[in-house]
């Protein structure tokens, strides 16, 4: 009888565990295999140097996924003095001909990479969807100054520099000639730049008689937009623009936050719309330009292109991604320790140690 016993409790116990793995298992599944990633460097700067190499091979290595640098042109040159229109196009082509992106792929952007980046989603008709969107020193909304020349050792660089200075950002020569003219949005001479800067207003849907609704219908398709700020940017003027935030027209005083904007309230590219649903993140970090520590690229880069995992519900439904920083990842709330507290209606900035 006591054999019995054993024998009979013996199977309650396996039973139990079989049906517990069986649970687990139909329960979290895989959503697929972690996406690729593809990052685009900033200017004065090319895929060939160590400091990019480095960092694809740690955001590879640190979130188990596969990444490729794209190139533009040559490098550091094609940055300076291609315009972005252009630059755009040959990023284009590349997405669409990589076998390693057909299922989607996800992108970081480093600087005016981003802006190429966000060419991508927007222009690029038939290119393979984008996840996740992150933007590392963006100047989102533009740079209310030319870049000085002293950014670059390359002489024939400054020369065009001191030529724009003379001729003007929005003549037909800085803008065919300096890549970073179709950014530059100078608050004093918004009619100049809506008439002729060439890049940023098609970007942002900035033109009245001439916005696009597939522009915005793009970019609301992406799944998370991470748009990272460094709290000492001393390149991007205002250091707001890596939030889509800008000077009030007509002064350099007076910084709008990114949902004081026009761009936001009236939603010319579906930023309030990504926002309203919980899908912007509005991220603060130490240091300087671009120059994240590996302790934020991890918690607020790496968890973005990791595998993402879903749970089934016994009503078939399905629960929101898991595998997001926790810290920034919630719909109405949320904040992360460099300062950064996020609500449905106010951007409030904080201190740490007060959260």
């Amino acid at each position: 009888m006591v054999y019995q016993s054993e024998t009979r409790s013996s199977h309650i116990v396996v039973i139990f565990t079989f049906t517990v793995l069986i649970v687990h298992a139909f329960c979290w599944r895989p959503f697929s295999a972690p996406l690729p990633f593809i990052l685009l460097h900033g200017i004065n700067s090319q895929c060939s140097s160590s400091e990019i190499t480095g960092y694809v091979k740690r955001l590879s290595e640190w979130s188990n996924t596969t990444g490729f640098c794209l190139e533009i042109g040559n490098g550091i040159w094609s940055s300076w003095v291609v315009p972005l229109e252009k630059q755009v196009e040959e990023a284009c082509k590349k997405v669409k001909a990589m076998k390693e992106l057909k299922k989607g792929y996800n992108i970081v952007g480093l600087s005016q990479g981003t802006l190429i980046g966000r060419g991508i989603v927007e222009f690029c008709e038939g290119a393979p969807p984008v996840n996740n969107f992150i933007s590392i020193g963006g100047p989102q909304a533009g740079i209310a100054s030319v870049p000085h020349h002293t950014y670059t050792n390359i002489s024939a660089v400054r020369g065009i520099a001191n030529n724009i200075l003379r001729a003007g950002v929005y003549s037909d020569y800085a803008q065919n000639q300096f890549a970073p003219s179709g950014y530059t949005k100078i608050p004093e001479n918004m009619k100049g730049y809506l008439k002729s800067c060439k890049f940023l207003p098609k970007l942002n849907n900035e033109r009245p008689d001439d916005r696009n609704p597939v522009y915005k219908r793009r970019f609301t398709g992406l799944k998370n937009l991470i748009l990272i700020m460094s709290e000492n940017e001393t390149i991007i003027k205002p250091k707001e623009s890596s939030w889509f935030g800008f000077y009030k027209d007509g002064n350099t005083k007076k910084i709008l936050q990114p949902r004081q904007t026009k761009l936001y309230i009236e939603d010319w590219i579906g930023l309030k719309a990504l926002d309203k649903a919980g899908r912007v993140k509005f991220i603060k970090v130490a240091g300087v330009h671009i120059e994240l520590s590996d302790v934020d690229t991890k918690k607020y880069v790496v968890p973005y292109l990791q595998k993402k995992w879903r749970r089934v519900m016994e009503s078939g439904d399905t629960e929101a991604e898991h595998g997001g920083a926790e810290a920034v990842t919630t719909t109405t709330t949320t904040r992360n320790l460099n300062g950064v507290r996020e609500y449905s209606n106010k951007l409030e900035i904080i201190k740490e140690g007060n959260m």
